[in-house]
């Protein structure tokens, strides 16, 4: 993978918006100051766009997915691998990106862009690989043809924790199988989160209209990007109460979508007795506080059986008191900013109540700015806030359960299920523990924190609807339609 950068200009004009293939100035009254989370300072400053110009990207979504539809595999195909190529070209550009305006650190912004670079690849392919089917009939000399063929237009809602990524998981899919994208990023990672996507498309030759980055308020366009007539589906990622909203929305006004929506998460890591502990608790920290646990299937509970409880709270602990807390962009950092200062607000009530409720807080630090130090809570029940909501942050709760039941109950004992893990010596009792827990997705002897372009991710209860990667997200982003032919004369009773 190529990171030479020494022959490509940077990438500038992130004030602007990118809508129907023309970079323009946002029209509304108010504006978005990009700042880095990590220092505060200023990164860009970006008027934002009107509901009008909402209309504007629509209009030219509309106007030019059909065309990009028609299109051979082979071109849409070819785009893809332009994408990927640009990306491998500007990987130090981007990564930088990711550090300054996301508070990522440089090892989680290196495997942000390795999972955007991977789905883009795996997009790439989806082009030949979306197929239908030939059923049979049984009324006499008809023949039944099942396609499958673009959606139509697309309206993408993407976060700011993996801003690059869980944007990219949407557009590059979606394109790639010939529809058109309106999309709206987060407002803490509106670069990252969109119009740095628009700049490589662009430059890799998309036709002008098919992608359009809208960046704007809220109050704007929040509700009129869903409700607006030309999306077929809405592609949310993000916290459940949103996630209902937008589902509310996209059923309950004029014109009804389909959604995918993947959500909050509140993932159980579990340590049955027999356990590696020492592996357990490497993977417990890594997936626990990558990111400062700002990622929705970041470890939200360990669950630890009584015999080794102790144990693995000592051992815990210790690695922990090992990292680097800090300055996101040196190599050795391992936990930087919180993304904003309301996010830094919530995780300090979290604090508060965590012990008010009884939890036990072994490990603390001063809060500096927005960062979070790792915070350690023993002694944790399956009723307390810290068990039963997503955290979000550098916060971890350790529940002792008595046995491998009881871990399973406390697993399960949650309104989410998305990603969850298991830690155990014996893979058969693994496997049949991992199938006892109501997620969409569950690890052995590994973090949940998992996302791989082929298989599918997901998940079950409040963590949302529909799958993304591989052969799932091709039915997410197509429509089925059934065409039969009547070859000769049928027999009708009048």
């Amino acid at each position: 993978m190529s990171t030479n950068n020494t022959t490509t200009s940077a990438y500038t004009d992130f004030h602007l918006q990118f809508i129907a293939g023309e970079w323009q100035t946002g029209k509304d009254d108010s504006s978005n100051t990009n700042t880095n989370p990590y220092n505060g300072d200023t990164l860009v400053e970006i008027q934002q766009a009107t509901k009008d110009q909402l209309n504007e990207a629509y209009d030219a979504a509309s106007q030019t997915q059909e065309a990009w539809a028609k299109q051979t595999p082979a071109t849409r195909a070819a785009v893809l691998y332009k994408v990927v190529n640009i990306l491998d070209q500007r990987q130090e550009e981007i990564v930088d990106w990711l550090i300054k305006e996301s508070g990522s650190t440089r090892i989680k912004a290196m495997v942000e862009f390795s999972a955007t670079r991977a789905i883009t690849l795996e997009a790439a392919t989806f082009p030949n690989r979306v197929h239908g089917e030939i059923r049979p009939s049984n009324t006499p000399g008809k023949e039944n043809f099942i396609y499958r063929e673009p959606i139509g237009v697309v309206a993408v809602i993407s976060p700011w924790n993996f801003p690059l990524h869980l944007t990219q998981r949407s557009i590059a899919p979606a394109l790639a199988l010939g529809n058109a994208v309106v999309l709206k990023p987060a407002s803490d990672t509106p670069v990252t989160g969109g119009l740095l996507l628009a700049k490589v498309f662009e430059e890799a030759g998309l036709p002008k209209g098919l992608l359009n980055v809208v960046v704007g308020s809220g109050s704007e366009i929040g509700d009129a990007i869903v409700e607006h007539k030309a999306p077929s589906l809405v592609s949310f990622t993000g916290s459940t109460s949103v996630g209902k909203h937008i589902g509310e929305l996209a059923n309950g006004g004029e014109y009804i979508k389909q959604v995918a929506l993947e959500l909050g998460g509140n993932s159980p890591f579990v340590v049955l007795k027999d356990a590696d502990i020492e592996q357990a608790v490497k993977a417990a920290a890594f997936g626990k506080f990558l990111h400062q646990g700002q990622i929705c299937i970041a470890i939200n509970r360990v669950i630890v059986e009584d015999e080794i409880y102790d144990d693995f709270v000592e051992r815990f602990l210790a690695h922990v008191k090992t990292l680097n807390v800090g300055d996101p962009n040196k190599q050795d950092t391992a936990v930087g900013p919180i993304i904003n200062e309301k996010q830094v607000k919530s995780l300090k009530e979290k604090i508060a109540k965590a012990q008010e409720e009884g939890a036990k807080m072994i490990l603390s630090g001063e809060i500096e700015g927005q960062v979070v130090p790792p915070h350690i809570f023993t002694e944790v029940t399956r009723e307390m806030d810290l068990s039963r909501n997503e955290v979000f942050g550098p916060l971890v709760g350790i529940i002792r359960a008595k046995d491998e039941v009881d871990a399973l109950s406390i697993a399960n004992d949650s309104m989410y299920g998305l990603s969850s893990a298991v830690f155990t010596a014996d893979m058969q009792k693994g496997l049949r523990f991992a199938r006892g827990i109501r997620a969409g997705m569950t690890h052995i002897n590994d973090i949940s924190v998992n996302d791989e372009s082929n298989t599918p991710f997901g998940g079950e209860k409040n963590s949302g609807i529909g799958r993304f990667n591989g052969e799932w997200v091709l039915e997410e982003f197509t429509r089925t339609h059934w065409i039969s032919m009547q070859n000769e004369p049928r027999e009708y009773p009048f």
